[in-house]
């Protein structure tokens, strides 16, 4: 189960209760990022980095956590992936395993050698340094796939590699894997943030206060976000469209928010820092969810509304079945937010209504409630849809023709 996952569909339990909730959409989000977006001057990869691009981020926000806190010298994803490695007998998982081993004592030695938290020293290191360690968080970054992704971790060129020749796969050969345009890629938009706000962050901050990676208490919802800042919640992007804001994303913020339901990082601010533009954007907490319109419930009683969902069904799974689509109707319906009387049912604002009675608090609200309606998300509109059941794979019968 996974956040991003559930998110990126909009027919999954979790993204239409979000939709529901945070009734303004993303446009005044939006708004208010782009006005805040203040860099013309964009870090490109170069054309070696091709598909790798999301490993080539992975690797980068490994890299920026690390500047703010040594606590985790190796990412906790990278160890699952490699412990993972070594559950088949075979000798190229093996090998892997064996490799990976090598790869994390490396990494710990290099981290806690170069002082990358030292706020003494500059966010950046030299030249070779910084190209040696973007290999080895790139390698990391592989065996990171194995544990979120294992169908595409047998894509990944360790994999690759390794069942190429696994006599021949030693940690110095991992290291020669990734291509020098993915290297370059990682050290240019670390220097980027060595020369930007995030350095300014980084100094006025101190290791024991940053979690790298902070994770949720909850066994419901896979989720970990980038680093929490004193109070901050912080997620890394590596994307290249740095002047929009998808929906997706601005969810994904919420979704951590709403999962540490016992305050655990007493977030009171969220942000987000864009990697290849050097961009730094932050919200208190009240104003994120007030451009997001998610102003009909108190924060504590929507942390309460979430983790009812969650307990209820699987949230970021398709329901496919008649039945569980029936049961993930009845939940949604029971846990939609009612808006009392005198209050604008898309904003839940109190307005007055005055001698001329009115449904909305503003035009806007009325616009929007017509979309909403349209949804499904608000009463009044269409039976909510939800996936009909897929038909019955056939089967081929013993011997493989028919």
């Amino acid at each position: 189960m996974s956040l991003t996952s559930g998110l990126h569909c909009p027919r999954t339990p979790l993204r239409r209760f979000l939709d529901r909730e945070l009734s303004a959409g993303a446009h005044r989000l939006r708004k208010s990022f782009r006005a805040r977006h203040h860099s013309d001057q964009i870090v490109l990869p170069g054309p070696g980095v091709n598909t790798e691009a999301g490993n080539v981020g992975t690797a980068i926000d490994y890299r920026l956590r690390l500047a703010f806190t040594a606590a985790e010298p190796v990412d906790h994803v990278a160890i699952a992936g490699i412990l993972l490695t070594s559950e088949h007998g075979s000798e190229v998982s093996q090998r892997m395993h064996a490799v990976g081993k090598e790869l994390a004592l490396r990494l710990r030695e290099t981290v806690l050698r170069l002082q990358l938290d030292n706020r003494e020293l500059p966010m950046d290191r030299g030249q070779d340094e910084e190209e040696d360690l973007a290999r080895l968080l790139i390698a990391a970054a592989w065996y990171q796939v194995n544990y979120r992704t294992p169908i595409g971790f047998a894509f990944t060129p360790l994999a690759v590699a390794a069942h190429e020749d696994p006599g021949a796969f030693t940690l110095e050969r991992l290291l020669e894997l990734p291509h020098r345009d993915m290297v370059a890629d990682v050290v240019a938009q670390l220097y980027k943030a060595a020369d930007g706000p995030l350095e300014a962050l980084r100094i006025r901050s101190r290791p024991e206060d940053c979690t790298p990676g902070p994770t949720f208490a909850t066994d419901r919802l896979a989720a970990d976000a980038d680093l929490a800042i004193d109070g901050m919640l912080l997620d890394f992007k590596s994307t290249r469209r740095t002047r929009t804001l998808g929906q997706a994303e601005a969810w994904q913020l919420v979704g951590y928010l709403l999962l540490d339901a016992e305050d655990s990082y007493r977030i009171d601010t969220v942000g987000l820092y864009l990697t290849r533009s050097g961009t730094l954007t932050g919200w208190p907490v009240e104003e994120y969810l007030e451009l997001l319109g998610a102003c009909r419930r108190d924060l504590a009683v929507f942390r309460a509304a979430f983790t009812e969902l969650l307990d209820g069904c699987t949230a970021d799974v398709e329901p496919y079945k008649q039945e569980e689509a029936d049961r993930v109707r009845r939940l949604l319906q029971r846990l939609a937010p009612v808006a009392a009387p005198g209050h604008c049912p898309v904003c839940n604002q109190r307005f007055d209504t005055g001698r001329r009675p009115r449904a909305f608090c503003t035009p806007w609200c009325r616009g929007r409630a017509q979309v909403l309606q349209r949804r499904g998300l608000l009463p009044g509109g269409p039976e909510v849809l939800l996936p009909q059941q897929r038909k019955q794979r056939l089967e081929l019968p013993e011997g493989g023709r028919w």
